[in-house]
């Protein structure tokens, strides 16, 4: 059985109910340990005196309220005790209000209550006074230094005190941007709406916790099983190169991205509005007409070429034309000897 960390009563009207105080959860997560990347030895924290610097032993600490600067009031727990003996010894309820009345924000911290010896009759008589009527007891408690507003809350057989944050510990939210109601740019369509309710229709089930649990921590844990194997205790992964980040983009079309959760495939629509954004194809002229053009082009014109050509047009004799694959097959060298040797038989011929 655990051990209890409070003892007291609950106090409402006249009726007194003697109750032990339990934890009611028991946060798991990984326990990691500050070493030193050197030597990878146990990073560790002293208590130590400030005026000489030596360590403090914990039955040497007593608590202080600096009233000025530099200057205290010593309260030990007895002091802090008879400050209020009853409020410290309290559940206080001061109110009974309808439960869906507190909003969720308020919890903080659950707590189980037990009763104490001889309150089992009216433990009974509160929790079924609180099922039968629908209520919350709102009450006050002082744990350890501080006061608490909490709500006693009737749990199956079981009455849970959660202790509440105070009003002014609750940050407002007008200071973030929240889409309106009325807002014309996140108006939602029925469309959407009906799909929306089609897939949270898809996905209820009844509350099962025993079901959920912190696969992250598993998912450490494994890895340390698995370096723990492979004789890597000591060896720090460094972080990959061009590591994938994760993409946050704008949801562009919320209708497909509702459909495909929903195991439909998109619209023809968001498939048009997608062909939409690609350029249109390049229009690429015929390949006949490349051909001829590539054809007609004539060829870089040279100086002998230019002279002999002159001179061909003077005896009214057509030049022949050649096509640019046979001119691209001679050498430019041999094009201009052979121009150079048939340029004075044209003259013997013209005279």
């Amino acid at each position: 059985m655990p051990r209890s960390m409070w003892k007291g009563a609950i106090s409402f009207g006249l009726v007194h109910i003697p109750v032990d105080m339990y934890p009611a959860v028991d946060s798991k997560g990984l326990d990691l340990t500050m070493l030193d990347r050197r030597d990878f030895s146990p990073v560790g924290f002293k208590r130590y005196n400030k005026g000489n610097g030596k360590e403090v032993s914990w039955d040497d600490i007593v608590k202080g309220y600096e009233y000025t600067s530099g200057e205290y009031v010593v309260l030990s727990d007895e002091d802090l005790h008879r400050a209020n003996p009853e409020a410290t010894q309290t559940i206080d309820i001061v109110a009974f209000v309808d439960a869906e009345d507190v909003s969720l924000l308020y919890f903080e911290q659950p707590y189980y209550l037990a009763p104490g010896k001889g309150g089992d009759k009216v433990y009974a008589l509160l929790r079924e006074t609180l099922r039968k009527a629908g209520k919350i007891g709102i009450a006050r408690v002082v744990i350890r230094v501080k006061q608490h507003l909490a709500a006693l809350v009737c749990v199956g057989d079981t009455i849970v005190m959660n202790t509440l944050r105070y009003a002014d510990e609750i940050r407002d939210a007008g200071d973030l941007k929240i889409p309106a109601k009325n807002d014309r740019k996140v108006a939602v369509t029925d469309k959407e709406l009906k799909m929306a309710m089609a897939l949270v229709q898809g996905m209820a089930e009844d509350w099962d916790p025993g079901q959920y649990h912190d696969t992250y921590r598993e998912d450490v844990l494994a890895l340390i099983e698995k370096k723990v194997k492979a004789h890597q205790t000591k060896t720090i992964t460094m972080p990959e190169k061009g590591e994938p980040k994760r993409e946050t983009g704008k949801v562009i079309d919320l209708v497909s991205l509702l459909q495909a959760s929903l195991g439909k495939k998109p619209g023809k629509a968001s498939a048009d509005d997608d062909d939409d954004d690609e350029p249109p194809p390049k229009k690429r002229r015929p390949a006949s007409e490349d051909d001829e053009d590539a054809e007609e082009a004539p060829p870089p014109r040279r100086k002998t070429a230019a002279h002999g050509s002159d001179r061909v047009a003077a005896s009214g004799a057509a030049p022949k034309r050649k096509t640019a694959s046979k001119a691209a097959a001679k050498p430019p060298a041999k094009k201009a000897a052979a121009k150079s040797t048939a340029a004075p038989a044209r003259r013997r011929k013209a005279a």
